[in-house]
């Protein structure tokens, strides 16, 4: 499988929401329902919260495709919380623009293993030297443990926790961070 790296655009959102819908869920640990999945995908993964996150500034959405259909993407924002910043960087002169966040990263199962993942984090990077990063952060499942390790081999180590909202439930996340 050859996958290729490209910035999305608008006509990418409901392809991105499909990628999205099937992906999500298997970042999810079992004791998540599928209803707070859904509501959760509802909430922040359609179509128009993709049509959003194209047309915000401080966001780059980048899909890895394989034969021109999307099969994975990422999702880069610029900036962080300053609950966030005191992790990376503890202190009162903590520059939040300086930092980006790797928000999203989902590849369809049946391309797992093939470097579209791979591709992603080096196009999300290249991203965040670009626009003036000097640190990536991420929140990962405390339990997904094959991301946590995907993370690892890309430079990132546990810095702290946080929780995250799936639907209903909060989930405990594990905030990873890498220089860059």
């Amino acid at each position: 499988m050859t996958s290729h790296v490209r910035p999305a655009l608008e006509p990418d959102s409901d392809e991105l929401a499909g990628v999205a819908a099937r992906t999500f869920p298997l970042a999810c640990p079992p004791s998540v329902s599928a209803g707070d999945i859904a509501a959760c995908i509802t909430a922040t993964l359609s179509p128009q919260r993709f049509r959003a996150y194209l047309a915000d500034p401080d966001r780059r959405v980048l899909a890895a495709t394989d034969s021109g259909r999307i099969i994975g993407y990422a999702m880069m924002v610029r900036g962080a919380d300053p609950d966030i910043a005191s992790m990376i960087e503890p202190g009162p002169a903590v520059e939040l623009s300086a930092m980006v966040e790797l928000s999203k990263m989902y590849v369809l199962p049946d391309h797992h293993g093939g470097g579209a993942a791979a591709a992603l984090m080096e196009a999300g990077i290249a991203w965040a030297i670009e626009v003036g990063a000097r640190t990536v952060w991420l929140g990962v499942n405390q339990s997904n443990y094959r991301a946590q390790t995907f993370y690892r081999k890309h430079g990132f180590a546990v810095v702290g926790t946080r929780t995250f909202p799936v639907g209903t439930v909060l989930e405990n996340d594990f905030v990873m961070v890498r220089s860059v």
